[in-house]
């Protein structure tokens, strides 16, 4: 996922996307701590498109308070 197809979605659409992250976050922390999880790379991948998707967010939110 990368910003330009993020900017395309609506503000309901990111915020869904965010608590999806999280929810994958959490499942992947969680699979770390019980030793199933093989590819570690997954719970940087899931942190950092949450923060792209909080950063879009907080773009249209400073554009819409303009």
């Amino acid at each position: 996922m990368n910003a330009k197809d993020l900017r395309d979605k609506t503000v309901d659409e990111l915020r869904d996307e965010l608590a999806n992250l999280k929810k994958e976050s959490f499942n992947l922390r969680f699979q770390q701590a019980t030793g199933q999880l093989e590819n570690t790379a997954g719970i940087k991948a899931a942190r950092r498109n949450a923060a792209r998707v909080k950063t879009i967010l907080n773009e249209k939110a400073a554009a819409a308070a303009e």
